[in-house]
């Protein structure tokens, strides 16, 4: 059964990801296109992982027998330029073939419709039911050369567009006065010739490494995810070289990971307040900041003191990006704790390329460090600390755990009050001072994550070992 998670549907290359599957998913979107659309043009992409091009190609190939214009990206190519592509050009949608930080072992598929962010439930659900119901026989497809020289499959380059958006988003002329000198870890992944690229048009000294492909993504562990455990090299880099800033992007570059300057891993859940604060600050931006449920309330706390909204949704950038395209005027920054960001007049997508470039700025603008910024919101704020554990389960304990969710919510955790219980995407319990445990069930593996924030680390340590307790039933 294909089922689509947060992000599109993965798979195993080979045990449920094969090409068979690949026509299934294409023809059913082939067939949702021309319910809707009579004339369709669809860009379809790629990232560096085993086979993703011939994934891709066979794709293009249904596409093309669909009678629906496949635009075939030339080389592999970030999801955010996809995202902007299908924007820019007044697409029908995209298709990208990805599994984007998710083990090598593993490849995906990505549908956009035409407003350029991922397709909401109510879009996937028909691809779902589409597929159910598709036989081999129902397929139809045209050979990629038949389909190139009918023009119904055209190579096409998206990154020449993509890139001068990008430049008219960030300040280039305060990069290029700042004398940064940044390294940079693309993992292996589509990234690479777009974020050191920019780096090098805004004049900043930057090496960047893992720019070769790598289908294993060993240099990052077998997972192409800009996390603290994965990018050990860009650290070693940073420190030794005293670098201002570590810039990492995931496999599809549409997640981030920072580095500060004294070798400290920035999380997320720092970044987006940073950018927020720097936004307001630079550019006057008030209006609307959007965030997953298990993201950190510094951004709140930031928005209340400067006079910004704060909208909470469920997992899944897709929510994000709805917001966005909702209030065009009113958005400035919407994030999630798992790395992804965009921000006002870009795509409601996540874009990891964006997000670096736009803490080099803040750095270069702010003539501070991101630790010292962060000191500077934290004066506003109060401390704020947040963690977050994985916890991979047998069937037995996992199904005890959901059952477990379904009882009554607790009165207390950890000795504190549950003040209040949001379920918009999991279970999330806000107890006294704002302090906050989340749990959260995976929508692609079997895994429980538990979120926890709050002001002091004592208070922390607590949350975390009750939580412990509570998804294990003890």
């Amino acid at each position: 059964m294909i089922k689509f998670g947060t992000s599109g549907w993965r798979g195993i290359i080979a045990e449920d990801f094969t090409y068979g599957n690949v026509r299934i998913v294409t023809q059913a979107i082939a067939k949702l296109i021309n319910e809707e659309n009579k004339k369709a043009s669809v860009i379809i992409g790629y990232d560096t992982r085993f086979i993703s091009e011939d994934f891709a190609k066979t794709s293009a190939e249904v596409l093309a027998g669909n009678g629906i214009k496949a635009l075939f990206c030339k080389r592999d190519t970030p999801t955010p330029v996809i995202s902007y592509e299908i924007i820019r050009s007044k697409l029908t949608g995209g298709i990208n073939f990805t599994a984007s930080h998710n083990p090598y072992k593993y490849n995906g598929i990505k549908y956009s419709p035409s407003w350029g962010g991922p397709a909401l439930p109510e879009t996937t659900k028909k691809i779902e039911k589409y597929c159910a119901s598709i036989q081999p026989k129902d397929i139809k497809n045209i050979s990629f050369d038949e389909g190139v020289k009918n023009k119904l499959i055209e190579i096409y380059n998206p990154r020449t567009a993509y890139l001068k958006r990008i430049k008219e988003l960030v300040n280039f002329k305060a990069l290029r006065k700042a004398n940064l000198k940044v390294a940079v870890d693309v993992l292996n992944g589509t990234g690479s010739d777009y974020l050191d690229a920019l780096l090098d048009e805004a004049g900043i000294k930057q090496t960047t490494i893992n720019k070769n492909r790598d289908a294993m993504f060993v240099a990052s562990g077998g997972a192409p995810e800009p996390a603290e455990k994965n990018i050990s090299q860009l650290f070693q880099i940073v420190k030794k070289e005293s670098y201002k800033l570590g810039l990492a992007t995931d496999g599809d570059a549409d997640r981030f990971g920072i580095i500060d300057s004294n070798g400290k891993f920035i999380t997320p859940n720092e970044v987006i307040p940073v950018l927020l604060y720097h936004l307001n600050k630079t550019r006057g931006w008030k209006g609307i900041a959007a965030r997953s449920v298990m993201t950190s309330h510094m951004l709140d706390k930031l928005a209340a003191k400067i006079g910004v909204e704060v909208k909470e949704t469920p997992v899944g950038f897709k929510y994000i990006g709805d917001i966005m395209v909702n209030n065009p005027d009113d958005f400035i920054i919407g994030g999630e704790e798992s790395g992804g960001l965009t921000i006002r007049g870009h795509v409601p997508e996540k874009d990891g390329i964006l997000a670096c470039l736009l803490m080099a700025e803040a750095v270069a603008m702010n003539k501070k460090s991101v630790g010292e910024i962060i000191k500077e919101i934290k004066k506003m704020t109060g401390e704020v600390l947040t963690s977050r554990l994985n916890f991979r389960l047998p069937v037995e304990v996992m199904e005890a755990f959901k059952d477990t969710l379904k009882m009554k919510s607790p009165d207390n955790i950890a000795g504190m009050k549950v003040r209040e219980k949001i379920t918009i995407d999991g279970d999330k319990f806000i107890l006294d001072d704002s302090t906050w445990i989340g749990f959260r069930l995976s929508g692609t593996e079997p895994v429980v994550r538990v979120y926890v924030e709050s002001d002091s680390q004592a208070k922390l340590n607590k949350l975390l070992k009750a939580g412990r307790a509570f998804v294990y039933g003890k």
